[in-house]
């Protein structure tokens, strides 16, 4: 099989910018929003973050549909790209336009709409953007590289993010540092969806199949679909810790650390280490295969977070080793389940003889909006357990129940929850070779 060229592995690869800040900035900073500029209680705070996304399980597999339908019927899902990244970018700023209404309430009640028609939005970029690796080449270690390449920008896109945003929020301050950062986080999105879509004209999509006939169908293919399942398991568990990971950065850096400003640093430690270790991660799938990759990445990770459960007493400077493993971790977890995922699809495509890219990329994006949105839920409950104080301007006094429970919500939970992928990590039904 030829190799993709570089340009479009590159232009491919630029949709990460705009599924990189949306997947970590709602992740990272909404729930401070939340709690700290409109004092909602930390457990209603987890749920107006969840409320959307949980729309979007739903919604996800209707878009990869009708992605599907438009693959067959214009032989493009590009400009599924095009309107629904241009959507989010615009959704996304408008989420973090304080309305200023002066009722708790009717502010949150904004930010449920705004997020829920951003994350609509979403469905119509992330959907097809997540088919496309299956349509672009049938090479296994090519569908690897390709993913690496993606994660690789993801990783870029993290780190400018991640770490601009909370800088930009902290550099304003207060209620207009939020709208600022949302317009500048909007922009980032537009380009990158205007550079995916330029990048991707001229390049391959496939066989072109016809969709599959109608949801009876669907659901007996999922049911018959072992190895899917078993994989869309994994990853739901994982991307669950994660966002539990993510949701936590901010308080860490504030309560843990003691220093609000270590929120950036946090995050360059933990993507930095994962954007240069990324170029690894393909030669070990290569040469050991995926899954033995994958597991690699999941220890990585697992011994990562039990080591940062201690940073309430380690120097710093050790934490930070810790964050950096952590990051090496996430590269991997990141790369693999996405890498096998095409080849699943294309098994299943010459099993039944209809597109399952679409609609299997809504599946998959369902299952990873309902763990990122659990997540920073998950983390909230866990601020409610602990006795977290909420507040209008971030200045209450925590208890030491709290600050416990930020620690368990950041290190252990992420953790227990990456490790726990492992036991369904099975060869005989993820990589038949």
């Amino acid at each position: 099989m030829v190799a993709l060229p570089a340009k479009t592995r590159l232009g491919y690869s630029a949709g990460s910018f705009v599924t990189g800040a949306f997947g970590t900035v709602p992740g990272l900073l909404l729930l401070p929003y939340l709690t700290d500029t409109m004092a909602v209680p930390g457990a209603v705070a987890g749920a107006i973050v969840l409320v959307p996304k949980a729309w979007d399980v739903v919604f996800n597999p209707v878009a990869g549909r009708l992605s599907d339908a438009s693959l067959a019927r214009r032989g493009s899902r590009r400009p599924f790209l095009l309107f629904g990244g241009l959507g989010v970018a615009v959704l996304f700023a408008a989420i973090f336009a304080h309305p200023g209404f002066g009722s708790t309430p009717l502010d949150a009640g904004y930010v449920v709409l705004a997020f829920f028609l951003c994350a609509t939005a979403f469905a119509f970029f992330q959907v097809p953007y997540n088919a496309l690796p299956a349509e672009l080449t049938s090479s296994y270690d090519e569908r690897t590289r390709l993913t690496s390449w993606r994660i690789g920008l993801l990783a870029i896109a993290i780190l400018v993010s991640g770490g601009g945003a909370p800088g930009i929020t902290n550099q304003v301050g207060g209620v207009p540092g939020y709208r600022v950062m949302g317009a500048v986080m909007g922009v980032i999105m537009v380009l990158g969806t205007i550079a995916v879509f330029l990048g991707t004209r001229g390049a391959p999509v496939g066989n072109l199949r016809p969709p599959t006939p109608g949801w009876r169908e669907l659901l007996a293919t999922m049911r018959r679909w072992r190895p899917f399942r078993w994989l869309l398991g994994v990853y739901f568990v994982q991307s669950l810790g994660l966002a539990t990971l993510l949701a936590g950065v901010n308080y860490a850096s504030r309560y843990v650390f003691g220093d609000a400003s270590l929120q950036t640093y946090l995050f360059v430690g933990f993507v930095l280490p994962a954007l240069v270790t990324m170029p690894l991660w393909p030669r070990l799938g290569a040469r050991w295969g995926k899954l033995w990759g994958f597991r690699f990445a999941c220890i990585a990770f697992g011994v990562a977070c039990a080591g940062l459960c201690g940073a309430r007493v380690l120097p710093v400077a050790v934490s930070f080793v810790f964050v950096a493993l952590a990051g090496v971790g996430y590269a991997g977890i990141q790369v693999f389940p996405l890498a096998i995922l095409p080849d699943l699809i294309s098994a299943e495509e010459e099993r039944t003889g209809a597109t399952r890219a679409g609609i299997t990329a809504g599946v998959w994006t369902a299952s990873e909006t309902l763990g990122l949105a659990l997540g920073p839920g998950l983390f909230g409950l866990v601020l409610s357990a602990g006795g977290y104080v909420s507040s209008v301007d971030a200045s209450a006094v925590q208890p030491g129940s709290a600050v416990t429970a930020i620690l368990l919500g950041f290190a252990l939970l992420p953790g227990i929850l990456v490790v726990a992928g492992l036991p369904l990590l099975r060869r005989s039904i993820l990589e038949p070779r």
